[in-house]
């Protein structure tokens, strides 16, 4: 399945939703840097959190024939990066994710609205 750059983010941003990742956002990246579209970036209330998150994710988006081209972090990692060619997904511990500080450092990219809870409950 072919997903254009936006939709595998927020594809991936819901497999995120569904291990109940928290503080979930997806930044454009578009034209602030070449080697993706998108940043997706979440936490995980602790390290076995944030595994599940992305091995969630990975699974997912393996289903949709989508397969990471790099994954690092994995296992027991406080951030964990899955590349996914146009987007990267940023899955952390609160303390590293507050540590990096990604959503500030790139402060010039444009928040993508996700879609509401209530739709993302109801596949549940």
């Amino acid at each position: 399945m072919g997903l254009e750059p936006r939709e595998r983010a927020l594809r991936i941003a819901e497999a995120a939703e569904d291990r109940r990742a928290e503080n979930l956002t997806v930044l454009d990246m578009r034209g602030l840097m070449t080697i993706c579209d998108y940043f997706v970036i979440c936490n995980g209330r602790s390290r076995l959190h944030v595994d599940a998150i992305a091995e969630e994710i990975d699974e997912q988006m393996s289903e949709l024939g989508i397969e990471p081209r790099h994954t690092e972090g994995i296992p027991d990692s406080t951030w964990v990066i899955l590349d996914y060619l146009d987007v990267v997904v940023h899955v952390f511990e609160p303390q590293a994710r507050s540590f990096y500080n990604l959503e500030g450092l790139w402060g010039d990219a444009a928040r993508v609205p996700l879609p509401t809870c209530e739709s993302s409950n109801a596949r549940r």
